[in-house]
């Protein structure tokens, strides 16, 4: 595998940089000379790679999504073979399971960015583009389960309750018990989904 480009290298230590400061401090106070503290490098380096800070945001949306949606796949692959609710379980442990992989401080931009999507069109587009596409993910493993014409209100409730875990994670520290929320929420999906089975005009 190629190693990595100097100017690849500094643009990961930079966009590390605003998780860092961000997950700390939220985006407002993440001043390119907080960034540029945090990856190490100076502020002139900062605005030689990215035209300004929001850029960095961006980049740091993408590069979420692509993580978070390696851990889904993992997981997945873990199951293969598995009954459809198994994969429905795996996506959500993806999600909200702690464990090597687990990243609170990705957890905590992901809230803060979720913010700016309120008040940046630009981050807006790109946040909604994520979030369709990892609901509509895991529409189609509920729609396994259930039938395609039941899943979109199920999933839609259950990505609910994970974005909702994220919340309550990033803004009120230790209010959610350790490990609880994987478990709690595949026991929520088993309460929707066992009961509800998958007829051939629903399929």
């Amino acid at each position: 595998m190629p190693r990595p480009s100097n100017t690849e290298e500094r643009r990961q230590q930079i966009v590390a940089g605003l998780l860092k400061v961000m997950s700390e401090r939220g985006y407002e106070r993440a001043s390119v000379g907080e960034i540029a503290k945090a990856a190490g490098l100076s502020p002139g380096l900062v605005h030689y790679h990215f035209s300004d800070k929001q850029e960095i945001l961006l980049t740091l949306v993408e590069q979420l999504a692509a993580q978070a949606r390696q851990r889904v796949e993992a997981k997945l692959a873990r199951v293969k073979g598995a009954d459809a609710r198994a994969h429905v379980d795996a996506f959500l442990e993806a999600f909200l399971a702690t464990g090597d992989d687990a990243a609170p401080g990705a957890v905590a931009s992901w809230v803060v960015i979720s913010a700016e999507a309120l008040r940046q069109p630009e981050v807006r587009a790109i946040y909604e583009q994520v979030v369709r596409a990892d609901l509509e993910r895991l529409t189609s493993l509920v729609a396994a389960v259930t039938g395609k014409r039941k899943a979109p209100a199920l999933a839609a409730g259950l990505f609910a309750a994970v974005q909702g875990y994220f919340v309550l994670s990033a803004s009120v520290p230790g209010l959610v018990p350790a490990g609880s929320a994987a478990s709690t929420v595949k026991r929520m999906a088993a309460g929707l989904l066992d009961s509800t089975t998958a007829t051939a005009e629903d399929a």
